[in-house]
């Protein structure tokens, strides 16, 4: 077993245990108050589900690749009301360029994960891109969690327990798409036998589960952008198969999860443009012991609203505005790499995040650039600052971050003379390209208000920037929203704070607040 890190008490992110200050931050509501809900349950990047019920809860483990704290839970009472209620990892090991040392990990780290629950634990199987298998375990969803790492990679592992305890490790690739499960021992530590149990072309995200006498076998055929469904009365075939729905009918991975009255949901992620990738809830029916997405009415067809799987619980949704009151980070903040605990605080000013400038070339190089997911269809987010601790050199601000990293950053001058600039950062194959898309604008005072604007439905953002947080000026015109994998994080858009300075040594920059809201329509001025 390798124990978990933990980070130092006082610059510690929150592990489940303390939830950012309630401010306001709903921009997309499934649940519509009246018994039903609409899809998607969460209008933002939660990639690669798997959904699990323990007794009358629901959990929820989706992808975070460099990001950190990393690999988040989400716990809900009805499937459509979530809130974040861990991270599996709280610092990222095993790889020197989580710490962006030899290069970076965007794209990488830890992602498609398996969520299970048996025997009184909780059980997470993921595989960090590049190496090998690890199996987290924890007696509670908040943790501790500890892992054991097994002797191969298997790439997308689906982890099943079979009525009589035994453990095994589903994994296929879609550039191959045989089924391999690998038998474990009994603490779950070491992998005893593998074997190939069926092949179907292009799958991987594999899910197993039992009902009855099938199993049930779910896969993604991602060149497809559909889902598969196989069943078989016995692990080891054989496999009959069936095409399921697809991402114009509701997603391609995913799988199903059983209610405390015995109906069952499916759960399915769906490509959706410069968001991410979302999570889709929909009603399942049985046909001859065949899974069914949707209705009779409608079947093959996850449903834009539906009546709430389980009825008569409040509405609720992660966290995301944040007053940085606490002494420790709100659960929807994450880390582009593991930060340097040396060069933030919420302590050294209370009330304030104080982000220290690191030594960087640019933001998609910076450490401590902090992040949560962008919310949809269109939101706004304001940064109250505080500006007095820049310095030379530094360059501090607050935009989006991904694909394009829109930044409006204070650039710290000679004498104290500070100056606001808006650049877009863009990662190619040779590396990211910045330009500057207006020229620097003096500022003066030390308190500033900082806007991102994102219209998902348009697919641009706008950035602008107030003195009094009443009169707001645009910087820089449109930006673009987009999703790409090949050179970007492999996620949907993100807000980003961040400080850095091409030399050792700079300033810092405090924090006050970030609030998120739905963006007005028409947009405020």
């Amino acid at each position: 077993m390798t124990p978990r890190f933990s980070f130092r008490p006082a610059l510690a992110l929150a592990a489940g245990l303390v939830l950012a200050t309630a401010l306001p931050a709903q921009v997309w509501r499934s649940d519509q108050g009246d018994g039903t809900y609409r899809n998607p349950v969460l209008f933002a990047d939660y990639p690669d589900p798997d959904i699990i019920r323990v007794g009358d809860d629901f959990y929820f483990v989706t992808t975070t690749f460099a990001n950190a704290p990393g690999v988040t839970i989400l716990h809900s009472k009805d499937l459509v009301n979530w809130r974040i209620a861990t991270h599996v990892i709280d610092r990222l090991d095993g790889d020197p360029r989580y710490d962006l040392t030899g290069g970076d990990a965007y794209r990488k780290g830890f992602y498609a994960a398996s969520l299970r629950h048996h025997g009184g634990l909780f059980y997470v199987a993921v595989t960090p891109v590049g190496h090998k298998t690890r199996i987290y375990r924890a007696p509670r969803i908040e943790g501790p969690w500890t892992y054991a790492q097994l002797d191969r990679e298997a790439f997308d592992p689906a982890l099943f327990f079979d009525d009589d305890g035994a453990a095994y490790l589903g994994t296929s690739i879609g550039t191959d798409g045989a089924l391999t499960l690998l038998t474990l021992n009994a603490d779950l530590t070491a992998v005893t036998a593998a074997r190939q149990a069926y092949y179907n072309k292009g799958a991987e995200g594999s899910k197993i589960i039992r009902r009855g006498a099938y199993y049930y076998l779910f896969n993604a055929i991602p060149g497809k952008l559909a889902l598969t469904v196989s069943r078989a009365r016995s692990l080891w075939g054989p496999w009959e198969t069936r095409p399921s729905i697809d991402d114009t009918t509701g997603g391609h991975q995913g799988a199903i999860v059983d209610l405390p009255d015995g109906s069952w949901y499916g759960f399915v992620m769906v490509d959706a443009g410069a968001i991410g990738r979302m999570t889709n809830i929909s009603p399942i029916y049985w046909q001859n012991d065949w899974p069914i997405w949707g209705t009779p009415a409608n079947p093959d067809h996850v449903p834009d609203r539906a009546t709430k799987p389980i009825q008569g619980h409040p509405f609720v949704e992660p966290s995301a505005s944040d007053d940085f009151s606490t002494r420790t980070l709100g659960q929807q903040w994450q880390w582009n790499h593991n930060p340097d605990d040396d060069r933030w605080s919420l302590t050294q000013r209370p009330g304030f995040l104080r982000l220290h400038a690191t030594q960087a070339d640019g933001i998609w190089t910076a450490r401590n650039t902090l992040t949560q997911k962008a919310q949809g269809p269109r939101m706004r987010a304001v940064a109250k600052l505080d500006t007095r601790g820049i310095r030379p050199g530094d360059v501090c601000g607050f935009g989006s971050f991904g694909k394009y990293s829109a930044q409006l950053a204070v650039v710290g001058g000679a004498k104290g003379n500070r100056a606001l600039r808006m650049q877009l950062t863009e990662p190619t194959l040779d590396g990211p390209v910045t330009q500057l898309r207006a020229p620097a604008r003096p500022i003066a005072g030390r308190t500033l208000w900082l806007r991102t604007d994102m219209d998902f439905d348009t697919k641009q953002g706008q950035l602008a920037y107030s003195l009094d947080n009443r009169r707001w000026t645009a910087i820089g015109g449109a930006f673009p929203l987009a999703f790409d994998w090949r050179t970007g994080t492999f996620q949907g858009q993100q807000i980003a704070l961040s400080c850095y300075n091409p030399a050792p040594v700079g300033g810092y920059l405090d924090i006050d607040s970030v609030t998120l809201a739905p963006l007005p329509d028409p947009a405020r001025p």
